[in-house]
């Protein structure tokens, strides 16, 4: 049975017996007996099993859809795969050294002696754009400071071709590679706390695409800014941002993920009924896209990053089950056989949501040990892991002052603290 094709028998089920998505996931939820975990079916849950990202229901769902339908979980449409995983967990792979593939079309292109040409040819704008592509999709899993120098000697490269003989669709077109180019920029100089840089990146990346009207590419430029104002704490700027944002980014990736800002930076000010609206909107204009051929992609909302935004989105609403239930598929989804991460900086903050939710159950050793784990994921943005690290130091600080194990996790904490800020230093000298 090929990947992500739709349970037409699940939701000729739920026409049948005329049940919106939200209606038959709270009819799981409340008529399921027997079943030892709180289950906490949503809108979202039903919309995956019925595009068939999930093959495979987790067993206290198999039982409860059992309990509703009365029949199997494969009269259902469900088909157990080899490992009984969802097809979701099955499709997140690895780009294969991204950096190197894009150093070799470079190569290929030979683009040292097409910069001296007075033209640029439709094969080198392909070109180029895959190669930004690639960029992109190393993001999750290469150093911020590797991928900084990259895109900055690509930038100079490509800017330099608008300054040719070009014609003017060319010229939009290398507008449009060098906005997303430069927007890559402005997401890594964050990472290595460079604030300023990030900004003035974030403000071209914007312009570039103001000046071609592209919607998506100034829609990430809003979401620049709602991340920015998140990490830093400036929650109603949060929410300013990503509704901004929307507004201009059309039907796309970027509409969703701006969307999902939305909802987290409702949470962080406490608002419940907004957050839960703006998840629910998000999964909704999230059904509207294709699945992405390359979901690593940083500029493509994927199917996973729902669920790692709704994990802390939860956390922060404190809505423990659910949040529980999200971060702990997170980390399955992004967890390779061999133990390591293919996107570290997602998997990191999944292991703080589920400290956070073990402390607040009063299990201290459980909370620390999902911390500590959090610090040894080989993550790429230090300035993230700081910032998330810190809502789990100040609940240890709050109900755990004077446990050796609260101490144990603040020294760790304040270590990476003080590794961020001499990053910071150093780049300043």
């Amino acid at each position: 049975m090929p990947d992500n094709i739709p349970n037409v028998q699940l939701r000729a089920w739920r026409n049948e017996h005329r049940l919106t998505r939200a209606e038959m996931a709270d009819r799981i939820n409340s008529t399921a007996t027997g079943i030892s975990e709180r289950l906490t079916c949503d809108e979202e849950r039903i919309r995956r099993w019925e595009a068939g990202e999930v093959s495979w229901p987790h067993t206290s769902y198999r039982l409860a859809l059992t309990q509703l339908t009365g029949l199997q979980p494969e009269a259902l449409g469900f088909r157990q795969n080899r490992r009984g995983q969802s097809r979701l967990i099955e499709a997140t792979v690895v780009p294969m050294d991204a950096l190197r593939a894009e150093a070799d079309l470079y190569g290929t292109m030979e683009l040292a002696q097409q910069l001296q040409a007075s033209d640029v040819g439709n094969g080198t704008l392909e070109a180029l754009a895959e190669a930004v592509d690639l960029l992109c999709r190393a993001y999750p899993v290469v150093s911020a400071a590797t991928l900084r120098d990259r895109t900055q000697k690509r930038l100079a490269q490509i800017t330099r071709l608008l300054s040719g003989r070009i014609t003017l669709t060319q010229h939009r077109e290398l507008l449009v590679i060098t906005g997303w180019l430069t927007a890559l920029l402005g997401c890594v100089h964050y990472d290595l706390g460079e604030r300023e840089e990030a900004e003035t990146a974030r403000r071209a990346a914007y312009e570039m695409g103001r000046q071609v009207d592209h919607g998506e590419l100034m829609g990430w430029a809003h979401e620049m800014s709602a991340w920015f104002a998140l990490v830093e704490g400036r929650y109603e700027d949060v929410v300013t941002a990503a509704r901004m944002g929307q507004a201009i980014a059309g039907q796309s990736s970027a509409q969703v993920q701006l969307t999902l800002q939305e909802a987290r930076g409702l949470a962080r000010i406490g608002d419940r009924r907004e957050a839960d609206k703006a998840l629910s909107r998000g999964a909704d204009i999230l059904t509207k896209l294709s699945i992405p051929e390359n979901p690593d992609h940083h500029f493509v909302f994927d199917h996973a990053k729902w669920i790692f935004y709704a994990a802390t989105a939860y956390t922060w609403l404190e809505d423990n089950d659910r949040a529980e239930e999200h971060a702990l598929e997170t980390i399955q989804i992004h967890t390779r056989p061999d133990g390591t991460s293919n996107a570290p900086m997602r998997v990191a903050d999944a292991y703080i949501d589920l400290g956070i939710i073990h402390a607040r159950r009063g299990d201290l050793d459980a909370a620390v040990e999902q911390g500590m784990n959090a610090f040894n994921v080989d993550r790429k943005s230090l300035t993230d892991l700081v910032n998330r690290a810190g809502d789990l130091d100040r609940v240890f600080r709050q109900s755990y002052r004077r446990e050796a194990l609260s101490e144990e996790f603040h020294e760790r904490f304040l270590m990476a603290r003080r590794a961020l800020a001499t990053r910071r230093l150093d780049l300043l000298d």
